[in-house]
């Protein structure tokens, strides 16, 4: 049962975070959907539960069954929600993201980096502008070293299941320019057996920057959702950088999801 929390500071970037997984949990029939809002003004408490009520009404009305929701005053946004999510044991963590400065944009825009580093669940990052429309194509990237320790595939594969995508997996590498090793094809021999269950095709882009590698394959193959996996894709790691995540926010309009093995 995916049990998912989607973490809201009541800015637009959260507001439409949260909107695209009520879209997304609409389609699953047994999943959970965690409301959780953070807030440091006693003040406050009762017109953020007034917003969490409107928005749980919002996701009952687009069809996703269970809805429940969390109000929680003081502390730490990250600590508190890794907490919340080990006690609820979440699946994933959904979560909007902005490169934009303003003060009610801040707390999505700053934490959503610091949540995905702490690795305790997958984490689905959403862009400002991102509208689900389905789960037809979906792209992991892959370094293609070491895959069988490296691949996070039991959490890719309950992607795959829920949604039935046709699976990309693309690798970037600047020292194609002659031809792919052998070391690489050994890889991705093992890959393909990891995924030999559901469709799927490698592909090899020549490329120095791995931003425009990702965004034109994005754009060529119709993605909905890229896959990737932080912890051992040095060109993720890299992204994961505050400037760069903007960076990466304000170029893709599909939904990120981060995996950890």
């Amino acid at each position: 049962m995916p049990r998912v929390i989607i973490a809201v500071d009541f800015s637009e970037a959260s507001f439409n975070a949260a909107r695209y997984a009520a879209d997304m949990l609409a389609e699953q029939k047994d999943s959970v959907a965690i409301l959780y809002h953070n807030y440091q003004n006693p003040h406050d408490s009762e017109n953020c539960k007034g917003y969490l009520d409107s928005l749980k009404n919002e996701f009952l009305e687009k069809g996703v069954v269970s809805v429940e929701y969390e109000n929680e005053m003081g502390g730490d946004f990250v600590d508190n929600l890794v907490r919340l999510a080990h006690n609820r044991r979440a699946t994933s963590v959904v979560m909007g993201f902005t490169g934009r400065s303003a003060l009610k944009e801040a707390l999505i825009g700053n934490s959503t980096i610091e949540v995905v580093k702490r690795n305790f669940c997958p984490v689905l990052i959403v862009p400002p502008d991102a509208k689900f429309t389905g789960i037809k194509n979906v792209a992991f990237a892959s370094e293609l070293k070491n895959v069988e320790m490296t691949t996070p595939t039991a959490l890719i594969k309950s992607v795959l299941d829920i949604f039935r995508p046709f699976l990309h997996i693309v690798n970037v590498n600047s020292k194609y320019y002659v031809a792919v090793t052998e070391e690489i094809r050994e890889q991705q021999d093992k890959l393909d057996e990891l995924f030999k269950d559901y469709a799927h095709e490698f592909y090899f882009i020549s490329l120095y920057d791995f931003f425009d590698a990702i965004d034109n394959f994005i754009r060529d193959y119709k993605i909905d959702m890229l896959i990737t996996a932080p912890g051992y894709h040095r060109s993720i790691v890299y992204l994961f950088k505050r400037t760069h995540i903007q960076k990466l926010a304000y170029r893709l309009k599909i939904p990120l999801l981060a995996v950890h093995q």
